[in-house]
């Protein structure tokens, strides 16, 4: 059914808000971004840097690659954030640097100018506050909610939660989905207002090629492309999604200097949302109309889900766009709505409860998962085959399976996340 003008273009504003390009992993680069604007409010370089955060973001950027630096973790992103960070870059802050930045991120850490903490009593999930001080003057800046809202105070967030409507989440909730809304919006708008999407082709399809130039991460893409793996899982169309997809996470994840467009504030749940629709309507034949489409209920499949999930869960983002993908590709099947929700009930079915413990090379390790279990369930839809609501979690409506699944990862999956936490800062100790 035909969505009217005024609902095609907010669900258009959505995702032009939630899938923006990013370079290297979006929690160090979001607290990057948060100190390039409290350097630029100081308006000079800071002698020293204190920065508080959510243990979730903390989480997420204890052991990732920081792009062009062949480092991992929060101190020398940023460094690089005060040296040569602009907040109006966005998640592309690091945009600037070059070897001379680099030295000077490294001796600025090496100094011990920078100190990190956990936020105290901290109810957002993403937050992110960085002081800034020299001579005797300081400068402030926080990011909440999502990882490019800054707002201007602590209290400002609690404002915010207790009135969506007024603060943090106010744009996705002016614009409530469920899955009828998405495939309607990705089946049946004008094409011409849905071709934006293509871009994410462009940007992840290449982030798989740049892996190809270097040894990124565990090198999980080219160890599949390798004659012993060609062995196990044949030169197919499924060999060919799961090397495609871990290959951008590989280069993403290890520190390459290249953006990738990024879903509700993930890289990964950008590549998962991309690249294996991207391989499969290729290696199908499916037509380049066919392919916007599908890469549409891809990645807005992966919005909806995120709008009662949250931007930061214990839940692993790669379910999420794992569902998406698995919409986009039963679509490429040839499977109409219905084989789509058998789809995302499939999916629940199988990888509900797979954590997040930050984001880290060994994350192209669950993007496969998420991926296989993505091909398995359109298979299984396509042929007409749906986990039923006597089976586990799973309910007669697609929209309540959802929101089952969101439930036990923001609330259900909450002791898990700081038990992931403890055990992930008591490491050396």
């Amino acid at each position: 059914m035909m969505l009217n003008q005024e609902t095609r273009g907010r669900i258009r504003g959505l995702m032009r808000r939630e899938i923006v390009p990013a370079i290297g992993c979006t929690e160090p680069v979001c607290v990057a971004l948060c100190t390039a604007r409290a350097k630029e409010r100081l308006g000079c370089m800071p002698e020293r840097i204190d920065v508080r955060l959510s243990a979730n973001v903390l989480k997420n950027a204890m052991g990732v690659g920081i792009p062009g630096t062949g480092m991992i973790g929060l101190p020398i992103a940023i460094a690089l954030g005060a040296l040569i960070g602009k907040s109006a870059y966005q998640l592309e802050v690091l945009r600037d640097l070059t070897p001379e930045a680099l030295e000077a991120g490294k001796k600025y850490v090496a100094e011990n100018r920078i100190g990190i903490q956990l936020k105290e009593n901290c109810r957002e999930k993403l937050y992110a506050e960085v002081i800034c001080s020299a001579a005797g003057n300081s400068a402030s800046a926080i990011i909440a909610g999502s990882h490019t809202h800054f707002v201007e105070s602590a209290d400002e967030i609690c404002s915010e939660s207790e009135n969506p409507a007024d603060g943090v989440g106010t744009e996705e909730s002016e614009m409530p989905l469920n899955l009828r809304m998405v495939y309607d919006f990705a089946v049946y708008s004008p094409l011409d207002e849905i071709q934006f999407i293509e871009e994410t082709r462009t940007y992840n399809m290449n982030a798989a090629r740049e892996a190809l130039k270097g040894n990124y991460g565990h090198n999980l893409g080219k160890t599949i492309d390798r004659p012993l793996a060609r062995g196990i899982f044949g030169n197919s169309i499924y060999s060919h999604i799961i090397s495609r997809t871990a290959s951008a996470c590989d280069a993403r994840m290890g520190g390459a200097m290249i953006p990738v467009m990024s879903n509700s504030g993930s890289g990964n749940q950008g590549i998962c949302a991309t690249n294996p629709v991207c391989v499969y309507a290729k290696e199908n034949e499916n037509t380049e109309e066919e392919l916007i489409r599908a890469l549409v209920l891809s990645h807005l499949t992966a919005i909806y889900i995120k709008q009662s999930l949250g931007k930061l869960s214990a839940l692993c983002g790669c379910v999420v766009a794992s569902i998406g993908s698995s919409c986009g590709i039963t679509y490429l099947m040839g499977g109409d709505f219905e084989r789509i929700s058998y789809a995302v009930k499939n999916m629940i079915a199988n990888l509900t409860g797979m954590i997040c413990d930050g984001a880290k090379p060994s994350c192209a390790l669950k993007i496969t998962s998420g991926v296989s279990t993505a091909l398995l369930s359109a298979l299984l839809a396509i042929e007409g085959k749906c986990v039923t609501s006597e089976e586990g979690i799973v309910d007669d409506s697609v929209d309540t399976s959802i929101h089952n699944l969101t439930s036990i990862g923001a609330d259900g999956m909450c002791r898990i996340d700081d038990m992931v936490l403890r055990m992930m800062t008591r490491k050396g100790c």
